[in-house]
């Protein structure tokens, strides 16, 4: 029989090859989607474990941040964990926002106790990570800079912190994590690399935030560049990371929601495909529920486009 001709093929048989060829297109079109799990705040004011992990659900997410719950709190710890897995939603990140250098003694020491609960929760909820930032010596502002920050004591005493937390929490679940910012360390992948090496302890792992991580107009232009760079140096730690985005405002940078500023978010999602897909990624830093959803459609747009699924 000559190609395109059918003449010894009956009409059945020629529409159950067509519709086996078909469904076979479809499964290989199935299998060339990544699935990523995406996060973020919500807004729904229930302290009901089960109704806040199908508002998960409903928004598209299957990623969350920690419910409220206090680490003593035994019982709504095992409802939480229980409902949050029966809807697939991953708690990713429990935030532990302290100065852990905080040029006041006592300060410094009730903030380091208070890091250490919370990586002891994070331990408890089955998180990814418990993150913060390695801190500032600034005395005004937790975040703020200091030549200080980029001294040889500085980095000695962010890895004794970070080993101090991981020795007496113990965790086997849960990563210790340090954002990257712009003044202190570790501010980029390289840095991070140090960090890692320095602390020396399998559950100190890495975090992403590539808004953080852009500090001039040149790694603006460039930074999806930098986006795969740093999840190739990275990629075996990153545990969760960040969303947001960028643009140049009045001589600095300003965040934005995701799609209004000048992220390569094909760059990021992918890398996150590519290098670690377990690693969910959570919308941070807007106001509005209306903000969250203009990002999240956004960020949901761009993985579509480069085969890539949230749901």
């Amino acid at each position: 029989m000559k190609a395109g001709d059918y003449s010894g093929t009956s009409r059945r048989e020629f529409l159950v090859g067509a519709t086996s060829l078909t469904a076979l297109a479809s499964v290989t079109r199935a299998a060339q989607i990544r699935r990523l799990r995406l996060g973020g705040p919500i807004f729904l004011e229930s302290e009901d474990p089960q109704e806040l992990a199908r508002e998960h659900r409903r928004l598209g997410y299957r990623a969350a941040y920690v419910p409220k719950v206090a680490t003593h709190d035994r019982q709504t710890i095992e409802t939480t964990v229980k409902a949050f897995a029966a809807e697939d939603v991953v708690i990713a990140e429990v935030g532990a926002w302290k100065n852990l250098m905080d040029p006041d003694e006592t300060v410094r020491k009730q903030n380091l106790d208070y890091v250490i609960d919370r990586m002891a929760l994070a331990e408890e909820v089955g998180a990814l990570n418990c993150v913060t930032i390695s801190g500032s010596l600034n005395a005004k502002h937790w975040d703020g800079p200091d030549l200080r920050n980029d001294s040889r004591e500085f980095f000695e005493a962010t890895v004794e912190n970070s080993r101090k937390i991981l020795d007496l929490v113990k965790p086997k679940r849960a990563k210790f994590t340090l954002e990257m910012i712009l003044w202190s360390p570790p501010e980029n992948a390289d840095e991070y690399l140090r960090l890692i090496r320095a602390i020396d302890r399998p559950s100190f792992g890495a975090h992403v935030d590539m808004c953080n991580i852009i500090n001039s107009p040149q790694e603006f232009y460039k930074n999806g560049n930098i986006t795969r760079d740093t999840f190739k140096k990275l990629g075996k730690w990153i545990v969760s990371c960040h969303a947001k985005d960028l643009w140049g405002h009045g001589g600095h940078f300003a965040e934005t929601i995701p799609g209004r500023g000048g992220l390569d978010y094909a760059a990021y999602l992918n890398s996150i495909a590519t290098y670690v897909p377990d690693a969910p990624l959570m919308l941070e830093h807007l106001t509005t529920a209306e903000q969250y959803d203009e990002g999240k459609q956004y960020i949901m747009q761009v993985a579509q486009q480069n085969g890539i699924s949230f749901t």
